[in-house]
């Protein structure tokens, strides 16, 4: 049989893409912003996860130009050999302090950054307990590792225990959450979380790829926001969401920093962030620290956005995050109402399975500090045409 007759098959991509409807690589012909200029026509952006709308911060982008300028396009190599950079180790120390850690390793994207810190930390014979609704790469970072995965509801507190009881008390046990669920945008049960790895000897790694910069103090994120900052062994996040670039990290005790420095196969063998991306991510570090009232703008702007879907008879996910799901339950159904928003100049992603269970499709809209209240009245007056339009 040849390899390559699973890509002949037909399937739902060809459906969709003959409909009309199929929704995804639309080229951006401008900056990522509040508004777009993509396909040649503008959009109202409701589909990036810029949330303190930083991109285009010119603080921001004169920190890469000077980068460039000073260091060249990229490191050519790993940070354990010729890749690591002054300023790799300034960007740590000052993250390290921001999040009130020992210390802060970083690597080249987000994804990269579970599957270096999961696959060094979960050993043969230790135990992995995650959330369902965990983001893709926590899951391949367990595939990766040699320990034992196992699986509880979403949020559901009964079965994270019952899981947390499989575990001999002679194993390592890790447990794995998103601090904000990316696709629902609800906020992790983590005080409940703590005190159960607590009464069970297990350790608590939080993925705040969607909490950098959206909740706690300051944007400090999800174990900032419960005051758990001492209870959280492990902080995961990005840098390509809140600080405008391309990276991730992990944040924990010196002696677990550098463990996973000289155990983790991902982060030896990929080269180091490119200059212009590390400078990005250590002026928007500085300029959300500096300027806390972004955080709050934020807030502001997606509880304002929240009420006015819903005054106008949209149906959504309720939270307190910039993540605002719209109910649109059936595959096609949510492909076709995310085409209508497009075309009628509002840009937000469709959230199919796996991503979500069968017939619970979301459209997915996400806010930006940069957001101002008429746009998202725009914004909304769209969309609430679109889901109300019953043809």
């Amino acid at each position: 049989m040849d390899i390559f007759e699973k890509c002949r098959k037909r399937g739902m991509v060809h459906e969709v893409r003959e409909k009309g409807i199929y929704p995804y690589f639309h080229a951006l012909e401008s900056r990522q912003d509040v508004e777009v200029i993509m396909e040649g026509k503008r959009r109202i952006m409701l589909g990036s996860n810029n949330y303190l709308g930083l991109t285009t911060q010119p603080e921001v982008v004169e920190a890469g130009i000077k980068a460039l300028e000073q260091y060249g396009t990229g490191c050519s190599g790993s940070r354990f050999l010729n890749g690591t950079l002054e300023m790799h180790l300034e960007l740590e120390w000052e993250l390290a302090a921001f999040l009130k850690k020992e210390a802060v390793i970083t690597f080249s994207t987000g994804f990269q950054s579970n599957l270096g810190i999961i696959s060094a930390i979960v050993g043969m014979g230790d135990y992995v307990i995650l959330d369902r609704e965990n983001h893709a790469s926590i899951y391949d970072a367990c595939r990766l590792s040699y320990g034992k995965m196992l699986r509880f509801k979403h949020a559901d507190m009964a079965d994270l225990e019952k899981k947390l009881q499989e575990v001999p008390e002679n194993k390592g046990c890790l447990i794995v959450t998103d601090g904000v669920f990316s696709m629902g945008g609800d906020i992790a049960k983590l005080p409940e979380i703590c005190a159960l790895a607590k009464k069970y000897g297990a350790r608590v790694m939080v993925d705040d790829a969607h909490g950098l910069g959206v909740i706690g103090e300051g944007g400090r994120g999800t174990a900032s926001h419960f005051g758990l900052e001492d209870q959280v062994d492990i902080y995961m996040g990005t840098f390509s969401k809140s600080l405008a670039s391309l990276g991730g990290y992990m944040a924990a005790s010196a002696e677990v920093v550098d463990y996973v420095k000289h155990a983790s196969r991902p982060f030896i063998f990929s080269a180091s962030i490119p200059p212009s991306s590390c400078a990005v991510a250590l002026a928007s570090l500085r300029y959300m620290r500096s300027h806390p009232e972004i955080v709050q703008k934020l807030a502001d702007n997606s509880s304002y956005f929240r009420n006015a879907l819903k005054t106008r008879g949209v149906r959504i996910i309720e939270s307190t995050t910039p993540v605002v799901p719209i109910y649109t339950y059936e595959a096609f159904n949510t492909l076709e109402k995310t085409r209508k928003a497009y075309d009628a100049g509002v840009y937000a992603n469709p959230v199919l399975p796996p991503a979500c269970a069968p017939n619970e499709c979301l459209i997915r809209t996400s806010l930006m500090a940069a957001h101002t209240y008429p746009l998202l009245d725009e914004a909304a007056d769209i969309l609430a045409a679109v889901m109300n339009d019953e043809n």
